[in-house]
């Protein structure tokens, strides 16, 4: 393996864990369920799950506000169930990434809870608690909003201090410039290492740095205060701390999240002729190629747009750091909807997946994405549970929009369309559960789940497989250059990739409508082996062909 960076060709499949299976019957997904479903997760050819957060939480955030870093929640499990997932998933060549949330905790934690207590606990400064302004001291200490939920900061009658949350308001940030903090963090990565867990996903991993003195931010209508914390003072340091006192100490690897961060900013932190700080980032800029820096704001798909972001991935990492390649995670709307075409499910999500996973880079594959899970459609606002989702409500209606227009626009584009419980079989509550789910199940579950793709040769889920196994067996894919051809094409995207003497074209139609495909100047389709596609077609015509509806085809040359 290249360098020994095993990582790079790693397979990930995330699990959502309340909507992927529910083993025990009691409508949420658990652990019990994932251990029933660790076969099928390695026939998929992945390599590793991703898990996101399975501690003890309130779940304002669905797990994302974590109330005990060290225990599983008991609506999974326990610490003891996990560590038999671990050890079973290891038997099965299976790593596990777990979710490392270190912004913020739970206001339901026990540091929160003592450092309410008095300006004098030990755990006061474990926050970023402040004296308010005004006479009264009832005015905030800034006029930072959350990202989540109103204002940045809650007042404490009894302290008669705010405390900052740049999430929701059970989402309390925690103060990295205290030195205890770090070293908390830095245990709590060695409590899960030392188990044997494989690395982490570090959840907004670039804010935990807040910019000195906590200053007013620009006056925006969202996210103010962001300048001040999106990328602050002292984060490579911090960063830089874990790796160094932790992280390297075992046989692991670390993916950021890292909102609003371009390929450049990220291979300041993933620069591997420097201080390498983490493997990987997730990047969003080609997740906004149909909106604008939020799901939320929606906007016509563009295909250009998408593929400037990919191209300046590669410019900008190559040989220097490592992408993540993803399409769907807990925070999207499900990939068919947004860039494909459901009256082609079958076809664009099949083309979506060869478009993006035969290139560079670490592979994240979400629950029920290798099945072409589509968006739901709920008929009252009062369906929806995300804090966000419920956010966004108050900023539309602020703006003008009715509520019958708001459902249309949360229907289209809120993350809980990625959280739909998996659709496994065309059976009660589509295999999911015994019991009534948690959350609605999506209703087209007769037609779309794992049994029913089990048994199409041809289905999206056994496209992924023949997918995947020939990332494992061609190098080329992990390793290979890029480079795209008909860059001002608003239809196709079409790049080469070579190593080692190998040449191979990825051809992707984005059209509902045929197409036709010359072949770049230095390739001849005749000589190359078609080693994929979404269409049996095979017809060369001049060194072209015409494309079907959302067809894909990749080509190898030896």
């Amino acid at each position: 393996m290249a360098n020994n960076q095993w990582y790079k060709e790693l397979a990930v499949y995330q699990i959502w864990p309340r909507s992927f299976k529910d083993g025990n019957g009691d409508g949420i997904g658990d652990l019990w369920g994932v251990l029933e479903k660790l076969d099928y997760i390695k026939s998929l050819g992945v390599d590793a799950i991703w898990f996101s957060p399975l501690y003890c939480s309130p779940n304002a955030d669905y797990g994302y506000d974590i109330s005990d870093y060290r225990k599983i929640s008991p609506e999974y499990g326990d610490n003891e169930l996990f560590k038999k997932v671990l050890d079973e998933a290891h038997k099965r060549g299976l790593k596990i990434i777990m979710d490392l949330v270190v912004n913020h905790t739970s206001d339901e934690h026990e540091w929160f809870i003592e450092s309410k207590k008095s300006k004098d606990n030990p755990y006061h400064d474990y926050y970023f608690w402040r004296d308010g302004k005004g006479k009264d001291g009832k005015k905030p200490p800034n006029n930072w909003l959350s990202v989540f939920e109103g204002g940045a900061w809650e007042y404490n009658e009894d302290l008669k201090q705010y405390y900052l949350h740049v999430f929701a308001k059970k989402q309390v940030d925690l103060n990295m410039d205290n030195p205890k903090v770090r070293q908390e963090v830095k245990d709590i990565m060695k409590f899960w290492l030392d188990m044997g867990v494989d690395g982490f996903r570090e959840d907004v991993i670039t804010f935990i740095s807040k910019a000195e003195g906590l200053p007013n931010g620009f006056p925006l209508p969202i996210g103010t205060g962001l300048e001040h914390y999106k990328k602050g003072p002292h984060i490579h340091e911090y960063l830089s701390e874990f790796r160094h006192d932790v992280l390297d100490k075992y046989d692991c690897f670390v993916v950021g999240e890292s909102p609003m961060t371009n390929a450049k900013t990220a291979l300041e932190f993933t620069d591997e002729h420097g201080d390498k700080e983490l493997d990987m980032m997730f990047l969003f800029d080609h997740m906004e190629a149909d909106c604008f820096m939020t799901d939320t704001i929606h906007l016509p798909f563009n295909l250009k747009k998408m593929k400037k972001a990919f191209a300046n991935w590669h410019k900008t990492l190559d040989g220097k750091g490592w992408p993540a390649l993803y399409l769907e995670n807990h925070d999207h709307p499900r990939i068919v909807d947004r860039y494909g075409n459901l009256n082609y499910r079958v076809e664009s999500a099949k083309m979506l997946a060869t478009m993006c996973y035969m290139q560079s880079g670490t592979v994240f594959i979400y629950q029920g994405q290798e099945i072409g899970m589509t968006n739901f459609h709920l008929d009252s606002l009062d369906q929806f549970k995300d804090v966000v989702t419920f956010n966004n409500y108050k900023l539309f209606k602020k703006l003008g929009f009715s509520d019958a227009a708001y459902l249309k626009i949360a229907n289209t584009t809120s993350r809980e369309n990625g959280r739909t419980p998996v659709q496994w079989t065309s059976g009660e509550y589509a295999g999911f559960s015994t019991a009534e789910p948690w959350f609605h199940l999506n209703e087209n579950y007769k037609q779309i789940n794992v049994e029913q793709a089990e048994n199409d040769e041809n289905s999206i889920l056994n496209y992924y497989r023949k997918l995947l196994k020939f990332r494992k067996e061609n190098p080329i894919v992990i390793y290979g250059d890029y480079k795209e051809h008909y860059k001002d094409s608003d239809k196709m995207f079409v790049y080469e990739r070579n190593y080692e003497g190998k040449r191979m074209l990825v051809v992707s139609s984005f059209s509902d409508r045929a197409l036709r495909f010359d072949a770049p100047e230095g390739f001849n389709l005749e000589k190359g082996k078609k080693v994929l596609g979404n269409y049996s077609t095979e017809k060369i015509i001049d060194n072209g062909f015409i494309m079907n509806p959302y067809e894909t085809r990749v080509y190898l040359f030896e």
